[in-house]
């Protein structure tokens, strides 16, 4: 192929963009996503474990402090935004940050190592980015919709939460218009998460796929080096800021959910 067999160039490309995949329709499952989804959570998951088990008040070790590092930065970023105490919105976005960053930074890996790894166990199709999965995002996208709603009802109670469809944002003479307007903008929230997210995640993967596919002219392969190292490096300040995206506006978002009508 292209990279590597006797494939073409768009074979090469078609085969490692489609999922490990069982069911049909719209109960299809993505194996491959699902897998490295939770394993990057686990990874997470152990990691805080750890540093819980050896965390130190005195000299901290060199992972400590980096983790503290990030612990500031995402919790700034939420006191910025979030001005009320809250127990949750903080180590939410902590979780959001870290495991989002983690699911995009499996796009650094070569793209034909884990494929390749794989097929020696008889497994012929895996994405191993979860991110460009629409079905995760959207899940991600989806459960902090949850909370939006949650907190909406919680801060404004059921009957305030039916009065900003009725009342927002041009009163109550234009009642019909308010809740067409006002459902767009809710629903708008987890499309521009999930869709922002996958359009970027899945843009850099086959930017690094066009990269690979430039092995078959053999006079061009310290041009696929140069460029394949130049585009990671560049790609981990956009894994970074897409994970930070992601945090930042899911905290916003129930910022806005968590005010009363009197403060819109």
């Amino acid at each position: 192929m292209a990279a590597s067999g006797d494939l073409t160039s768009v074979e090469y490309i078609q085969h490692h963009l489609k999922n490990n995949s069982i069911g049909d329709g719209f109960w299809t499952l993505n194996l491959d996503t699902i897998i490295f989804g939770w394993l990057t959570f686990a990874l997470v998951a152990f990691a805080a474990f750890r540093m819980r088990k050896s965390l130190t008040a005195g000299t901290p070790s060199g992972i400590q402090s980096f983790l503290e590092l990030i612990v500031e930065f995402v919790g700034g970023q939420v006191k910025s935004i979030f001005t009320e105490a809250n127990k949750l919105v903080a180590p939410l976005a902590m979780t959001i940050f870290v495991w989002v960053f983690l699911m995009n930074a499996m796009d650094l890996i070569p793209v034909d190592l884990i494929p390749k790894i794989l097929s020696w166990f008889g497994v012929d199709y895996v994405k191993p980015v979860p991110t460009t999965d629409l079905g995760t995002t959207f899940a991600l996208a989806i459960s902090v919709f949850a909370i939006i709603i949650y907190y909406n009802i919680k801060f404004k109670g059921p009957i305030g939460y039916i009065k900003m469809f009725l009342f927002h944002p041009f009163g109550k003479w234009l009642m019909p218009v308010n809740i067409i307007m006002t459902t767009i903008e809710e629903l708008a929230k987890p499309v521009s998460l999930g869709l922002r997210l996958f359009g970027n995640m899945f843009a850099g993967e086959l930017l690094f796929l066009l990269i690979a596919t430039l092995i078959v002219i053999q006079a061009l392969i310290p041009l696929q080096i140069v460029l394949g190292l130049g585009w990671a490096i560049f790609h981990i300040l956009v894994i970074t800021l897409q994970a930070f995206i992601f945090m930042l506006l899911s905290t916003v978002y129930l910022s806005l959910a968590s005010q009363t009508l009197d403060d819109h």
